[in-house]
């Protein structure tokens, strides 16, 4: 009985397998992305997304310059995919959100590690969940920035002066500290992160099987190891949310008012979801910011310079955005140093995008639009867009903060919420927190570029770059598996 049983259940997955098959095989066959141009994949289960994933030096650029600004890739089990860097088509998808949104496979996969928050759900759910990141709640929160920057500094310096005057900063984890104290979530760093940690490796490496439960729901129900490490990062992290929530509605009800206690709340609920977009991208960005600024001193003393003319320590959201250079340098960074390098949407019907620049497809016939058919998916370039050197010139891939000072104001076509740049994204599903994370940038870079000086520690040839989780984070070539870190050498600033 048990035999036949399992010779039933193994025949109907292996009907549900071949059946997948076949609909992909259909699905390739008929596909108008068939004749797109494009590179051959180099994988016939990976496709091209270990390239795209490790962003090999220069190849999305060369890309674009050999097959244009439409072209077909392929995904896992070497599935047809749109690479789009035209304009005028990332404008129609990114506003077309009733058509275009995130996969249910990338949903999955982002929800192993998010959970069902704003990163993940679509349409009305999402509408329900968008928190209020206006100027008033940015202004709130300056003063934590501000303060918890004033703690990083205080740490350094004390570090400084036991090493003689200078010393050697591991600058990716205390920057991590930061963001995470910011956000609210520091009361418990060395719990949480772990829990983190272990979730983002775990979700993140690659699994077979896993890959096999993203396209094939049925699947998921099979219990794989790494599922019970999943459920105890995520106990952990919502238990150390309902923890805070508790104190910070403590803390309202015995004195009586609101103050910070309000945005604390909304931080305090979303905890799986900030760790990730309101902490790891900031404290990622903020990394490549002062990398940046060691491969541009005369970029670092001007900054400096300026920082240095304002009186307070505690500057007010309204100081920090009347300062011209600190912007350019923020704007700079978030173009040539985007912490997320892509996303992808997946067609839920049928549709004609329009285009920019018309195309010549494989059989030599001109298409001014783009047919793209339900399921088809579409990678955004966001990296390559923001250094794409049609629109920003010749040294699009240099870190230069004086381009935002032209005469004439940056104008191009690209689809976005802020900065002429792709990276908090456009349309309705653009970056909620953008505001949020510019405006604890420019805290961070206030407080540690007018108290220090910074240079790159070892030679920059031996600083890489590699996807971890959604964003893209430095480490030593020489060092690769002592994890992710970009050592500075810091010394006090010379005062005015």
């Amino acid at each position: 009985m048990l035999l036949r049983l399992a010779t039933s259940i193994a025949g109907a997955l292996a009907a549900y397998v071949l059946y997948r098959i076949l609909k992909i095989v259909h699905a390739e066959l008929t596909s108008p992305l068939r004749y797109l141009p494009g590179p051959k994949s180099k994988h016939w289960f990976f496709g091209h997304d270990k390239e795209l994933r490790a962003r090999a030096s220069g190849v999305e650029e060369r890309w674009v310059e050999r097959y244009g600004r439409v072209i077909r890739l392929h995904q896992l089990l070497s599935r047809s995919q749109l690479y789009i860097a035209d304009t005028k088509a990332l404008h129609h998808i990114l506003a077309s959100t009733h058509i275009y949104q995130k996969s249910e496979p990338v949903r999955f996969s982002l929800g192993r590690i998010v959970g069902e928050g704003l990163l993940v759900v679509e349409g009305d759910v999402h509408r329900q969940q968008n928190p209020a990141f206006g100027a008033p709640q940015i202004r709130e929160l300056t003063g934590i920035f501000v303060e918890k920057s004033i703690q990083l500094r205080d740490i350094w310096a004390t570090q400084i002066s036991g090493d003689g005057g200078i010393a050697r900063v591991e600058i990716v984890s205390w920057l991590s500290k930061a963001t995470l104290d910011i956000i609210g979530l520091a009361d418990r760093p060395d719990e949480l992160s772990a829990a983190f940690d272990v979730l983002f490796r775990t979700e993140t490496q690659f699994s077979l099987m896993r890959a096999i439960q993203a396209f094939c729901p049925i699947f998921r129900p099979i219990p794989l190891p790494i599922d019970k490490i999943s459920r105890q990062s995520h106990a952990t992290m919502r238990r150390i949310g309902r923890e805070l929530l508790a104190d910070s509605k403590r803390d309202i009800a015995e004195t009586g008012t609101f103050e910070t206690g309000q945005a604390r709340d909304l931080l305090n609920l979303l905890v799986p979801t900030f760790f990730i977009a309101g902490h790891e991208t900031t404290s990622t960005a903020m990394a490549w910011a002062l990398f940046a600024l060691t491969q541009n001193m005369g970029a670092q003393a001007r900054l400096r310079e300026e920082l240095l003319s304002v009186e307070t320590d505690s500057p007010s959201m309204e100081d920090l955005n009347s300062l011209p250079y600190l912007d350019c340098v923020v704007r700079e960074t978030l173009r040539a140093n985007a912490p997320v390098t892509n996303t992808s949407r997946i067609a839920l019907c049928d549709d004609i995008v329009p285009l920019s620049t018309p195309f010549t497809d494989t059989r030599g016939t001109v298409q001014e639009t783009l047919r793209i058919r339900k399921g088809d998916t579409i990678i955004v370039p966001i990296l390559a867009l923001n250094r794409d050197k049609e629109i920003w010139g010749p040294d699009a891939m240099e870190f230069i903060p004086e381009r935002w000072e032209s005469a004439t104001p940056i104008s191009n076509a690209l689809p976005t919420m802020w900065g002429q740049m792709l990276t908090f994204l456009g349309g309705p599903r653009g970056c909620i927190g953008y505001r949020f994370s510019l405006v604890e940038m420019k805290a961070l870079l206030f407080t540690l570029v007018r108290s220090f000086e910074f240079e790159l520690a070892v030679p920059i040839t031996d600083i890489g770059k590699r996807p971890v989780g959604v964003v893209q984070k430095p480490f030593l070539i020489g060092d690769p598996d002592a994890g992710n870190q970009l050592p500075l050498l810091v010394r006090p600033a010379a005062r005015l």
